[in-house]
């Protein structure tokens, strides 16, 4: 049992980067639209994702400091800035779509408008960061997002072809009936969404709330290597669940519950409860983890005292900040604009954003005066410099086939 708990920051972390709201319906419109000719771009971003999250987690075990305030501190106080700036925009606008996430799962099971119940759930997510421990918050919508599995037994119950399901995987074939720019438009969007900033930010600081030192390293890797594919499996579980349900009928998927469909088709009523808690724990864990990086990143940045570890008064301009992100997220949704349009466009932006977030962690993981004989091996800084590359071409490309295409419309 210590050893599911041991890896349970990786699985927050994995469900708030791969299957918060936006990406619930990302993965289920590429899955009705593509069927699995875009699995191999999820695969690519949680081997991204693995590669930067094991260079911040072993950052934050051997320095005893979360990843940015030492990005800070190496690359100046203006990159730190630009850094700031570009993240928190991300981070922001995904806390904003969580919170009406987790209003959209309760409007689902209750029947009870989501714009009514913001305000309620946006209470319930400050209470939780503001009074529930570290590894509480972890250990319990980690959990309980883990219900999202019921994809998967969906997909087993549907009884798919397996193997023209996996030859759709792997041979990266666009649908005829698609255009190449929109094909492209929602694989760097699917690559985005995998690699989101906040996540390297909340996994290092997380460490740092956990007390990790050098002996932690190994649980480190567990939560990474674990953790993270994971969230893959899962994404690619939605995406599999919808393909073989929506693909055939020509039909988009546009809410939360078109998502939820296949595995009521597949499960009845027991499936619907389950992915109903899959729903909610998902999204609120992606609300806790993008909350707490927007407290994370303003904290480490201006060098205020920061944490759950510590009580709410010590560092109480970190509690601050988030009260102000938690006020922002209603403000914004109670002028009825759609979460999930809100995570598409955070998804795209954050794409733009990852040269800034990830460039700078593969400078401090190969600084020795922060890492001593910790520092990146060979291995490490290859795969690093791949995925820089790939990370520069998908950031050039975001912003002009997100117009091209008007988000994928085509």
């Amino acid at each position: 049992m210590k050893g599911v708990f041991a890896v349970a920051l990786g699985i927050l972390t994995a469900i708030g980067g791969f299957v918060d709201i936006g990406d619930l319906v990302t993965n289920a419109q590429v899955g009705a639209r593509f069927g699995l000719s875009l699995a191999v771009v999820t695969l690519v971003g949680v081997l991204g994702i693995c590669v930067f999250a094991e260079m911040s987690g072993r950052v934050a075990a051997v320095s005893g400091r979360a990843t940015f305030d030492l990005v800070r501190e190496r690359l100046g106080p203006g990159m730190g800035l630009l850094n700031l700036l570009a993240s928190m925009g991300v981070t922001l606008l995904t806390f904003v779509a969580e919170i009406g996430g987790i209003a959209l799962a309760l409007e689902l099971a209750s029947s009870v408008s989501y714009l009514l119940v913001v305000p309620v759930v946006a209470a319930a997510v400050w209470l939780v960061l503001w009074r529930v421990k570290f590894d509480v918050l972890e250990n319990v919508f980690g959990l309980l997002g883990l219900a999202l599995v019921v994809f998967a037994v969906a997909v087993w119950q549907l009884g798919p072809d397996w193997g023209e399901m996996i030859t759709e995987a792997v041979t990266f074939a666009k649908p005829p009936d698609e255009s190449w720019t929109v094909y492209a438009y929602y694989a760097v969007a699917l690559f985005g969404a995998a690699m989101t900033p906040y996540e390297v930010f909340f996994f290092s600081s997380g460490g740092v709330e956990e007390h990790w030192s050098v002996r932690d390293l190994r649980t480190m890797r567990m939560n990474v290597f674990i953790g993270f594919p994971l969230g893959g499996i899962l994404s690619l579980a939605i995406a599999a669940a919808t393909s073989m349900l929506f693909q055939p009928l020509g039909v988009d998927v546009s809410t939360l519950g078109q998502v939820g469909m296949p595995v009521a088709q597949a499960l009845g009523t027991i499936g619907v409860v389950v992915v109903l808690v899959g729903f909610f724990g998902a999204t609120f864990g992606a609300a806790c983890e993008t909350g707490l990086s927007v407290g994370y990143s303003i904290a480490q940045y201006l060098g205020w005292q920061w944490g759950k570890y510590v009580r709410p008064l010590t560092a109480a301009r970190f509690h601050a900040v988030m009260i102000l992100a938690v006020v922002a997220a209603v403000l914004v949704l109670m002028t009825t604009v759609d979460p999930i349009t809100v995570t598409e466009f955070s998804v795209v932006f954050s794409t733009i954003a990852l040269p800034l977030t990830y460039l700078p962690i593969l400078v401090v993981a190969n600084d020795r005066t922060y890492m001593g004989e910790h520092v990146n091996g060979r291995l490490a800084n290859a795969l690093g410099t791949v995925f820089a590359g790939i990370i520069l071409v998908a950031a050039v490309a975001a912003i002009p086939l997100m117009v091209i295409t008007r988000m994928g419309q085509g």
